[in-house]
Parts: structure tokens; sequence; C-alpha cells
């Protein structure tokens, strides 16, 4: 997929991402797709981690991720923006969902999701269905499953 369009950038943000190897296989992705990333910290390792540089390779350029110092500090910087939760919690399902050009699409930790007064400020939730009673899908993973999906819709 290659698309150019100075009017649109997707957003994706991580909240306190924990697994180095996810994060750089995340701006991999992002810096593929032309994706704006967005970190939530505190993040749970350094971005020295040899697992994250390891992963990370030569993708990593520190002007396309924006870094905010607490949730509060994210929040007020989307005011005016729909921030789309991702979420295993969500009844929508992510296919069955209208993907705006503004959103901002928010995945929560590895080890433990979003805190529930996120998850409760958040009126757009969505999910990627699973067979069985699985748990989840690796982050990176579902990343790229909406991150593809949102592009499809907005025909980049």
């Amino acid at each position: 997929m290659t698309h150019c369009r100075a009017d649109f950038t997707p957003k994706i943000a991580l909240y306190e991402p924990d697994i180095p190897q996810n994060t750089a296989a995340i701006i991999r992705t992002c810096a593929c797709l032309g994706a704006q990333l967005e970190i939530i910290e505190p993040c749970g390792f350094l971005l020295s981690d040899k697992r994250f540089k390891r992963v990370v390779m030569d993708y990593i350029n520190i002007k396309n991720i924006n870094f905010h110092q607490s949730a509060e500090d994210f929040f007020k910087a989307k005011s005016n923006e729909r921030v789309i939760l991702i979420t295993t919690k969500a009844k929508k399902i992510y296919t069955d969902f209208k993907f705006n050009k503004q959103d901002t699409l928010l995945f929560g930790k590895e080890s433990a999701g979003v805190p529930k007064n996120v998850h409760n400020l958040l009126k757009e939730k969505i999910r990627i269905p699973m067979v069985g009673k699985k748990r989840s899908l690796n982050l990176s993973t579902s990343v790229a499953i909406i991150l593809s999906e949102s592009l499809r819709q907005i025909k980049l």
C-alpha cells in the first residue's frame, strides 16, 4: 500500500507500553504505513534497550513520535479529536466501525490494557474478533490490523 496524502496522517497512541519489541515493531509499522505514533508515558523500558534497538533497526524517526508525559497530557492534547480505544472489552467489531481522518487509535499496555478511568472516559471502543475464548492478539499485530482497516476505509 502506498499513500502520500498531506491532508491525512493516521495516528496510533500507545498507553504506557511495557514490551520494547512490540513498541519497536509498531514504530516500523507506523514508518512503513505513514502513521504518527504517540506514546503515553511512562514506558516500561528505555529507548536504549537492546531488545528495542534490535527490532526497530533504522526505522525510528523521533520526529514521528510524540511523547506525552501522562494520560492527562495526552487527553488535553486530544480535546478536539476523536480517540478510539481498541480493547477486548468492546462490543463493536472494528470492521463495523466508521473511521475518520482525524481519529487517534489508542491501544493499552500489553500487561493490563488501560485503567478503568481511561476506559470510562472514551465513548468509542472497538475490538478485533477472535475464535474461541482467546484472550488477545499481540499488540503489534493488533495495531497493524486496525491501522490497515482505517487506511482501507479512508481509501489510501
